[in-house]
């Protein structure tokens, strides 16, 4: 090995050398120091202090050059007993080795040679054994690397073989292992479905989903519950998942968890959040019958109804997720329909005073109303079918009958003279309201209303004044657009004055300039 500390020395540097190492460097290194000698020195277990660590880190930087990466197919078998190295560190770099190979891949060749190189060294199988057995940090690695793996389909045929083999099938491998290594099984299953629409089609015909529905059936253990439901959170974010999960029974599931006074108020508020999420996309009702959605809507609303004063949070959460919901024509249409509609939890919370403790709740309440009112959605999809905009108008009158301001003009106000954060939500409110005729006649007939939202100088933040001046232009082009410009002459003409300014601050003044003047001679 000759002088054990030159290599050290020298790894050390490279590693910590600030930046990415360039091809000319990893082969000036590599002439003194070949990948031999580096990968010898590491398996050897030399009794010298923090070796391992640097000899690693060397490794890693060689191996992100593209020098380096090209010369990771000979060097397989290291990759092969570095993933059933006791050491985490080793298991960890041969996992991002593993990545790194299929990252540098540019051809078909090169697509064909690696999958052969996974295939002949039984790469695949070792990975998921770093999934279940490895670290939180190889565990994270050794997924990457695998869902690298299924971006071809050359390495979605070594993932997903054609037929079931015990290593590497996923619903068996689920089974045996522990709570921890199960719940990570179904964090790869969830990344593996993000791949594309085709890989998360092979992950549903498989039947994985059915893995995270009986976790959630199963909720003995709150912790792996929370798990699987912060996979599900990830999973309605991806953007072909509402097709495949309406065919499963997890609305079904997050309902009953919803509708549960006996689970922990966290795994509710999160199965809340998955709900709102997952019904917000129009696409949805393409897939899902309405009896799914409205059963999604009444287990929050029966939740809101059976809270208590001091479940903030949680009514916080189930008002985000109606906002949600609302921001799609149809599903604003649901919680605006019956004899009882759920977005009255919405408005009454909106406009009720909440107090210092109550002030989320309001903020969350005011924002979900500006989805629901359709300041979210395109001018074509903003009016709501008659029975949704009567029950828009009746609940919003009858809270503002019940309270010290009379009209909903005067709620409007009220609430518009809070502090910043309420105020931002107030002008996305009344963005989407405005669109209705009377929603019109009650902002256009407060001078004070006008004259807030054309005052430049009211906000100082740039969203501030952004949403300001979005809502200014929401009531002058309504206004402009209706039978009452004659009525209201002063609003109209404020509004037009705003609008042409923009929205953000104008010097009134001009900047103090020099005088000259004669000298005053004594």
């Amino acid at each position: 090995m000759g002088d054990l500390s030159q290599l050290l020395q020298a790894a050390s540097d490279f590693s910590h050398y600030p930046g990415a190492q360039s091809d000319d460097s990893a082969r000036e290194f590599l002439s003194r120091f070949p990948l031999t000698l580096i990968i010898n020195a590491l398996q050897t277990k030399f009794d010298v202090p923090d070796l391992e660590n640097t000899l690693v880190a060397c490794l890693e930087k060689l191996f992100n050059t593209k020098l380096g990466a090209s010369l990771i197919p000979q060097y397989m078998p290291f990759v092969q007993v570095g993933l059933q190295a006791e050491s985490q560190a080793v298991r960890s770099l041969s996992c991002k080795t593993v990545s790194r190979l299929l990252e540098n891949i540019d051809n078909d060749d090169k697509v064909a040679a690696s999958a052969h190189l996974i295939k002949d060294f039984n790469i695949y199988p070792l990975l998921l054994d770093c999934i279940i057995k490895g670290d939180e940090q190889v565990a994270a690695v050794a997924t990457d690397a695998i869902q690298k793996l299924a971006g071809f389909p050359e390495g979605m045929e070594i993932i997903f073989p054609s037929g079931k083999v015990g290593e590497t099938d996923l619903e068996l491998i689920a089974s045996q292992c522990s709570s921890l290594g199960r719940v990570r099984v179904l964090a790869l299953v969830v990344n593996l479905f993000s791949v594309s629409r085709s890989a998360a089609s092979i992950v549903y015909s498989l039947n994985l989903l059915k893995l995270l529905e009986a976790e959630l059936r199963n909720a003995d253990d709150t912790l792996v519950t929370l798990n699987v439901l912060e996979l599900l959170y990830e999973l309605s974010a991806i953007e072909h998942s509402t097709e495949f999960l309406s065919k499963t029974s997890l609305y079904e599931l997050l309902s009953s968890i919803i509708s549960n006074n006996s689970v922990e108020s966290i795994l509710r508020s999160r199965a809340m959040m998955i709900c709102g999420r997952l019904v917000s996309k129009d696409i949805i009702y393409s897939f899902t019958d309405e009896p799914c959605v409205k059963a999604v809507i009444a287990s929050i609303d029966g939740r809101l109804q059976s809270l208590d004063p001091s479940d903030i949070d949680e009514c916080e959460t189930a008002l985000e997720s109606f906002g949600h919901i609302g921001s799609s024509t149809q599903g604003a249409t649901y919680l605006l329909s019956g004899s009882s509609p759920a977005a009255r939890h919405v408005i009454n919370a909106a406009f009720e005073r909440q107090g210092p403790q109550g002030h989320g709740k309001q903020l969350a309440a005011l924002h979900a109303l500006g989805n629901i009112s359709g300041e979210t959605r395109s001018k074509n999809n903003i009016i709501l079918n008659a029975e949704a905009e009567e029950n828009l108008r009746r609940l919003i009158y009858e809270t503002a009958a019940r309270s010290s301001k009379l009209t909903p003009s005067g709620l409007f106000l009220s609430v518009m003279q809070q502090d910043a954060e309420i105020r931002l939500a107030v002008y996305r409110m009344i963005s989407g309201l405005v669109a209705r005729s009377w929603c019109l006649m009650e902002i256009c007939s407060k001078d004070d209303i006008i004259n807030r939202v054309t005052n430049p100088i009211i906000e100082s933040t740039k969203i501030g004044m952004e949403a300001r001046y979005n809502c200014c232009k929401a009531i002058y082009q309504t206004l402009t657009l209706s039978d009452s410009v004659s009525a209201f002459t002063d609003a109209y003409a404020k509004l037009e004055k705003a609008v042409k300014m923009g929205p953000y601050l104008v010097k009134s003044h001009g900047e103090p300039q020099p005088v000259v003047e004669t000298a005053k001679r004594f």
